[in-house]
């Protein structure tokens, strides 16, 4: 069941080693087919050179495994609650790719300092609070999404498709996990660049609101006209 899906997330995977945001099996993504509220996620463990498509497991949104031989995701919690809570997405990515994740570790939000971050991200890219105890104690992945969702009752998810969790790694999303996928190769390059600018610049001062209004609504906007229609 859900053949193309379990392909496109294979290849989605797959690209996060050739994108260089993952060593060995440090992250995950899925997608999900919202019309039959089921997901499809990596198996967990599995290096990326030896997964199929076969090996995808396929769980509903209460986390019951549909379809599969092997153990979904140990991120797989965090995953259900984001397309839970953001009902408008359609694929989910978690790396512990090298720059985002330091400002995660630092617990520190990415100011935006220019364009290429504006035309992605509507604003700073925010960081969660950490985990209490008792959060990571019982239920942490679960608890994972739940801080995120938390972190985002003022901000749009569709403006904003990435987040930093604190003392952990980056989160992205996008319409499919291609574009979860995208979203996390320009996060890890506007984390790189605001990281240089902040030790060039000696601050976090951040970029001209007309500007970042400009860069993001010519691709985001009502009226939008970046690329072909």
């Amino acid at each position: 069941m859900l053949e193309h899906l379990k392909q496109e997330v294979l290849i989605a995977n797959q690209e996060l080693q050739k994108q260089k945001l993952v060593i060995y099996t440090w992250g995950n993504v899925s997608g999900i087919d919202r019309e039959q509220g089921l997901i499809v996620i990596k198996p967990s463990g599995v290096a990326y050179d030896d997964l199929t498509a076969e090996d995808m497991v396929v769980l509903d949104l209460d986390g019951n495994i549909v379809e599969g031989r092997l153990r979904p995701s140990s991120d797989t919690p965090t995953h259900l609650e984001l397309y839970r809570q953001f009902a408008g997405i359609g694929g989910v990515v978690h790396t512990h790719s090298l720059w985002a994740t330091v400002w995660a570790q630092a617990c520190q939000e990415i100011p935006c300092r220019g364009t290429t971050h504006a035309d992605y991200f509507y604003g700073t890219i925010p960081c969660t609070r950490p985990l209490t105890p008792e959060e990571v104690a019982e239920d942490y992945e679960l608890n994972t999404g739940r801080v995120v969702v938390e972190r985002f009752q003022t901000i749009k998810y569709q403006e904003m498709p990435a987040v930093l969790v604190a003392e952990h790694a980056p989160f992205t999303w996008g319409k499919d996990p291609h574009e979860a996928v995208h979203n996390s190769v320009v996060l890890e390059q506007v984390a790189q660049m605001a990281f240089m600018t902040r030790q060039l610049s000696g601050h976090d001062g951040p970029i001209s609101e007309h500007v970042l209004e400009k860069h993001y609504l010519r691709k985001h906007g009502p009226h939008a006209y970046y690329g072909q229609s």
